[in-house]
Order: C-alpha cells, then sequence, then structure tokens
C-alpha cells in the first residue's frame, strides 16, 4: 500500500516547528507520532487524525469525514480518517490538522 506523496508533503509542512514530531513509514503509511501518541497519519489518500471522543459524532457530519476501522471494527472512537474531499481546500487541510493539533497538545 502506498502513500500520497503530495499529502505527506502538506503535512510535513504544516508541522515544521511543532516540536516533538517524529515521522515514520510503516505499515504501508506515514505515520507522525507525538509523544510517543498518533499525531496523523497519511494511508493511500486519507489522513488519520486524533480527536476528543465527545465530538466524535459532529466531526463525522463534515465533508470526507469517517471512522477509522481496523478488522471491519470502529472501536477507537477518537480516531477517524479523512479523505480526499475533506481535504482538496487548504481551509479544510486546515481544520484537519487543527483538530489533531488540539488533541495531542492539549
Amino acid at each position: 500500500m502506498a502513500y500520497n506523496k503530495e499529502l505527506a508533503e502538506r503535512v510535513k509542512t504544516k508541522l515544521k516547528g511543532i516540536s516533538g514530531v517524529v515521522e515514520k513509514e510503516k505499515m504501508g503509511g506515514l505515520t507522525f507520532m507525538k509523544d510517543r501518541k498518533l499525531y496523523a497519519r497519511i494511508q493511500d489518500n486519507d489522513l488519520m487524525v486524533r480527536c476528543d471522543k465527545n465530538v466524535t459524532e459532529e466531526l463525522l457530519k463534515k465533508e470526507g469525514a469517517r471512522r477509522f476501522e481496523m478488522k471491519g471494527k470502529t472501536n477507537m472512537k477518537d480516531w477517524l480518517l479523512i479523505g480526499s474531499e475533506g481535504l482538496k481546500s487548504q481551509e479544510g487541510f486546515d481544520y484537519w490538522m487543527g483538530i489533531t493539533h488540539d488533541f495531542n497538545c492539549k
């Protein structure tokens, strides 16, 4: 599984200057970790972000957002996948990067 290199560059640019972010290629994607927690991940053409569990349902109403599934299960309620339709504008991309930043830097 390859990941979207253009999306990866957008994420790298956005994360410049945030201390403690580590980038790792694993499981066919590119993962960004902060303080040993998932900050963001590029998987195929999707951006995986983390959010507060209390706002998950509201965020799922946004364009391109869906629950992250592992082996058909959606038990990680604070992990979302954002498809390209939710990331095509800079405003949309910045919104989702802000959501994961708020979760990881609280």
